[in-house]
């Protein structure tokens, strides 16, 4: 944060007085094209469609997001919880700078899944990289 690469926003139990999860947002973009005009097999096709031919389309990047690792904080869906706050606030920033959709690195198959859930799409070459247009943002 001190550097201003992005933001961290965190889950505070007050009455615990402890952490329980937290992410980050930051802005960045993809590549949209290797050559003008011809669009690349990495961004999903659905999300592709209609966007200008630029080099690089805007993002927000969803860094970590995470619980504590205190069990107390498990099976209780606060993981979707952040995740939805993150897309929101995402979304909202947009508006301000301008950003097509929200990207995250799931670390294996299960995360992948969990961000499934909530309509990211994953990159063809790039399982593990997904992404929600902000459109798709403001039906959840």
């Amino acid at each position: 944060m001190r550097r201003g690469v992005g933001v961290v926003y965190v889950l505070w139990d007050a009455r615990q007085e402890t952490l329980a999860g937290y992410y980050s947002l930051s802005t960045g973009s993809v590549e949209a094209t290797h050559l003008v005009g011809v669009r690349t097999p990495d961004l999903p096709e659905e999300l592709a469609k209609g966007l200008p031919r630029y080099d690089a389309i805007p993002v927000m990047l969803l860094g970590r997001l995470a619980l504590s690792e205190d069990q107390r904080y498990r099976g209780q869906g606060l993981g979707g919880v952040l995740l939805v706050n993150a897309l929101r606030r995402a979304r909202h920033l947009s508006r301000e700078i301008g950003a097509v959709g929200v990207i995250v690195d799931a670390k294996d198959e299960t995360v992948r899944s969990f961000y499934e859930r909530y309509s990211f799409l994953s990159f063809p070459s790039q399982p593990l990289r997904l992404i929600i247009a902000m459109g798709t943002i403001d039906q959840i």
